[in-house]
């Protein structure tokens, strides 16, 4: 894997990684109070910082194992059972 692959990997990675870790936590505001952004959805306390780094954190060990799953030949399009038939 390149360079420019594995960085457009980590960017899928991350960002599959923050909707998924973005509900973490959260209590809405069932009164619509105005600290919370006046909406009664809003979350109180969004933490969204915290959801960044634990989101590099998880991204940066899934992007791990893809990165060792591409470069391993346990999953090998190029030889292997996988491989495309030689004419």
């Amino acid at each position: 894997m390149g360079w420019v692959t594995g960085t457009m990997v980590y960017f899928l990675v991350w960002w599959t990684v923050l909707f998924a870790v973005l509900p973490f936590g959260i209590q809405p505001d069932a009164e619509g109070l105005r600290d919370s952004g006046g909406w009664r959805g809003a979350p109180r306390r969004p933490a969204i910082l915290r959801k960044a780094i634990w989101t590099t954190v998880i991204a940066t060990l899934v992007w791990g194992g893809i990165y060792a799953l591409v470069t391993s030949d346990w999953l090998s399009f190029r030889h292997g059972w996988l491989a495309m038939p030689s004419n």
